[in-house]
């Protein structure tokens, strides 16, 4: 079972807890965290995260295959297929990344927005 993460902080229940999540869910929130956590950022963990982050040094012609590189590296450990990955401009400054994954038989998709 995992904690809801928004904007970097646990999401209240109303209840005096933190929400929870679970299935694909759960799946979807460990996803998010691990393209949106700068890899080498946590001492302990140095192979968590996504080196996204680095998107804004490539040229426009390499960006999509850098992207799906960093993605599939930071989903390793995670029980998914990388199916596919998007990128467009987004507003000034950043990328809209769009990953599509297999989860079983289940597909999930993860969005995040990345700054260049």
């Amino acid at each position: 079972m995992e904690l809801l993460l928004r904007e970097g902080e646990y999401v209240a229940d109303g209840r005096g807890g933190v929400v929870r999540l679970e299935g694909e869910e759960a799946l979807l929130g460990r996803v998010l965290f691990r393209l949106t956590a700068r890899r080498g950022g946590l001492p302990l963990l140095p192979e968590l995260g996504s080196r996204l982050y680095l998107l804004g040094r490539e040229g426009p012609e390499g960006r999509l295959s850098a992207a799906r590189q960093y993605v599939a590296e930071a989903l390793a450990e995670e029980d998914v297929t990388v199916e596919s990955v998007e990128l467009e401009q987004g507003a000034a400054g950043t990328l809209q990344l769009r990953a599509y994954l297999l989860h079983g038989e289940a597909a999930v998709t993860a969005e995040v927005t990345i700054s260049i």
